[in-house]
């Protein structure tokens, strides 16, 4: 049963839960709005799906630790938990109500991930649904990915279902050095992209978190991806734990910046949708990033006292000591 120890943030904004799911299995699970827009208009969850992360990401505070994949039923809990506190009818009458499989763990190595996606489909009285997967596309996960697609196909056709590859760079030789695992090359991300994209639906996004190293070149993008397929989403680099210790510094920090960029003008003049996703600076205040909770509550042995936790906490968020509640 998941029991919640912790939260941090603001409803206003993003609210950052960590969980117990087993015995010493720990979890975090987001809930966030994007102001000015309202709720009522947008609102987003973002899950875990593993104990930590095998792929180990450059910039991602999951990986580093994996001890094992959540059931249905755990990822489902999550959902559940964050709909029922504000929707206690499990009606959700959001015009864009978004569930993201991209907080701690690459979602592509579990397979519970599929059912969740099924059972979603009427789980909820929901008609604003759209389930989000970002993946790194690891190698292996054929089936998964075969089986994604007839999962859209069947029940999140005509805009429905977003799906996002983080490429982070057209340098192959680094994405290596990013994303440290047996992945998809660019010619078979495309080749999926094509069989998977129907028209109707929403373009496969093409995430490059922008930091100063990370090439991006319109040119080799447009040699493997169709710009009636594929968009590219730009967003910065979070302060994440390890982007602090790594010292990756992003290369924007606003939109009007990332507008002003000439890879920006000349994907756009490619053809390619570009989508600047900035967030709000609290958010980093927060910490509404993956892995940084479990990742300190893992690193300090002495985190087993509820006030040194509770001080961690306010430390990587900036907030004071009323923001959490236990």
């Amino acid at each position: 049963m998941m029991r919640v120890l912790a939260r941090a943030g603001r409803e206003d904004i993003a609210v950052v839960y960590l969980a117990e799911m087993r015995p010493s299995r720990y979890i975090e699970f987001v809930e966030s709005v994007q102001p000015p827009v309202l709720k009522s208009d947008k609102w987003v969850l973002i899950v875990s799906t593993l104990f930590g992360c095998p792929v180990n990401c450059a910039m991602c505070d999951a990986g580093g630790w994996f001890q094992g994949k959540l059931s249905k039923k755990e990822i489902m809990a999550q959902i559940d938990f964050l709909v029922t506190r504000s929707f206690p009818d499990r009606k959700i009458p959001v015009k864009k109500f978004k569930i993201q499989f991209a907080r701690m763990g690459e979602p592509s190595l579990n397979p519970s991930v599929l059912q969740v996606l099924e059972e979603l489909a009427s789980a909820y009285l929901a008609p604003g649904l759209i389930p989000s997967l970002s993946t790194v596309a690891p190698r292996g996960c054929d089936r998964f990915f075969e089986r994604l697609r007839e999962i859209k196909d069947d029940y999140y056709g005509l805009g429905h279902f977003q799906l996002q590859f983080s490429l982070h760079t057209t340098d192959p030789l680094i994405r290596d050095r990013i994303v440290p695992v047996e992945k998809w090359d660019f010619s078979q991300i495309a080749s999926y992209g094509e069989k998977f994209y129907h028209s109707g639906d929403r373009k496969i996004a093409l995430n490059f978190a922008l930091a100063e190293g990370f090439p991006l070149e319109a040119e080799d993008l447009s040699r493997y991806f169709s710009p009636d397929v594929f968009a590219v989403k730009i967003t910065p680099i979070n302060p994440t734990i390890r982007v602090l210790k790594k010292k990756i510094h992003s290369r924007i920090k606003s939109e009007s910046q990332a507008a002003g960029l000439e890879v920006v003008k000349s994907l756009k003049s490619r053809g390619y949708e570009v989508i600047v996703s900035i967030g709000e600076n609290e958010e980093n205040r927060i910490g509404s990033n993956c892995g940084q909770y479990v990742r300190q509550f893992l690193n300090d042995k002495s985190m087993a006292k509820k006030d040194c936790y509770q001080y961690q906490l306010e430390k990587l968020s900036g907030s004071n000591k009323n923001s959490f509640n236990f």
